[in-house]
């Protein structure tokens, strides 16, 4: 079974990564969704976007999410010779931005490529070629001449949506893969697999497979679609940052490649369900599922939205790590990923009624 799924996941991987997809523009990712789960069951999206298909059985409502949304700009402003100012959509660092290849997708579907720019080194006095450059200082160069050709040639606009540009490439090492995005295109991966491998099987719930959009900006579309879904529990598919690169302490990292599914218990956003992550290692436990446990003093998940939603939903985070995430080149071992997927089904097979009503019995 491990064989074929980690055949599809590659193929699947390399479709979601360069699709282009930031967040409030996630069109391409919601019809690889859409495509992919056509015969598993109905589909329906909330008000904002965000798409989910759902496999009814009786028993508890168990949501399996992944958010389809990446980092990227937009176009701000088009200048009088021809280049792109822009904002940033999502967590950026400035310091990996310069120098790198960008994709416009203009409103008819077009996309441009182009080369985030700003003034040469060569240019700076010495008491600013050590300081990073502002975001405001940079430029996209798509190689036009004036602000009519951009517009009229290309068909840019102002509003228009940017993607970091890379390729899905394996590496060297076997089972390594670098591409932009596989935060979360490798969480939206696994919803895909989970759900096409839990509709054949038997399991004791309502099983609703989604993808949210704009979690890159503020967990907006987990928002509303915990109030159009209402779940029992919801399982939030990720790709968190590894940290287990130099400058780290490697004694004390939880999140590193080939180590297994990362099992989040604390970010500052979710405070994790006790009893649920007790039952999410337990289920790893017996089911021989390399995992790592991580508590986290930064970031924020899709969880932090859901589980305040409604009277409460208890939820937790999977994680395949990935290094340097929020850049145009990522690096995963299919391995990590291979045991999320595991572990979503293992949890999906075993989220009963009791299970699900133990989480929040208080009293």
């Amino acid at each position: 079974m491990l064989c074929g799924m980690r055949i599809k996941a590659i193929s699947l991987l390399q479709e979601l990564t360069e699709a282009h997809s930031v967040s409030g523009h996630e069109n391409e990712v919601r019809a690889i969704f859409a495509d992919e789960l056509s015969e598993v069951g109905p589909f329906a999206t909330d008000r904002n976007g965000s798409v989910i298909c759902a496999h009814s059985n009786e028993g508890p409502r168990v949501l399996i999410a992944g958010h389809m949304d990446e980092v990227g700009f937009l176009v701000q402003n088009i200048t009088a010779d021809g280049f792109l100012q822009f904002v940033t959509i999502g967590g950026w660092w400035s310091q990996v931005m310069l120098g790198q290849r960008v994709q416009i997708r203009t409103r008819s579907g077009r996309k441009i490529i182009g080369v985030t720019g700003s003034k040469p080194v060569h240019f700076l006095p010495p008491s600013q070629r050590d300081n990073p450059v502002p975001v405001e200082a940079m430029f996209i160069d798509i190689g036009a001449s004036s602000q009519k050709e951009v517009s009229q040639e290309f068909g840019i606009s102002i509003g228009d949506p940017i993607a970091p540009f890379s390729h899905f490439t394996e590496l060297s090492k076997p089972g390594h893969y670098m591409a932009k995005a596989f935060d979360n295109r490798a969480g939206m991966a696994c919803v895909i697999q989970a759900a096409q491998h839990l509709a054949l099987t038997e399991h004791p719930n309502e099983l609703i497979f989604a993808g949210t959009v704009q979690e890159e900006v503020g967990l907006r579309g987990a928002r509303t679609l915990a109030n159009f879904v209402k779940p029992d529990v919801a399982i939030v598919l990720e790709a968190p940052p590894a940290d287990d690169t130099p400058g780290f302490n490697l004694n004390d990292s939880q999140g590193k490649l080939g180590a297994g599914v990362q099992i989040r218990l604390f970010d500052p956003t979710a405070i994790t369900n006790p009893r649920l992550a007790e039952f999410v290692i337990e289920t790893a436990r017996r089911a021989n599922v390399p995992h790592q446990l991580t508590v986290r003093r930064s970031g924020g998940t899709d969880a932090g939205a859901f589980h305040q939603a409604n009277s409460g939903i208890p939820s937790i985070v999977l994680g395949c790590p990935a290094r340097y995430i929020h850049s145009h080149n990522a690096i995963i071992d299919i391995d990590d990923y291979l045991a999320m997927l595991q572990l979503t089904i293992a949890l999906a097979e075993a989220l009963d009624e009791d299970a699900v009503n133990s989480f929040t019995q208080y009293l």
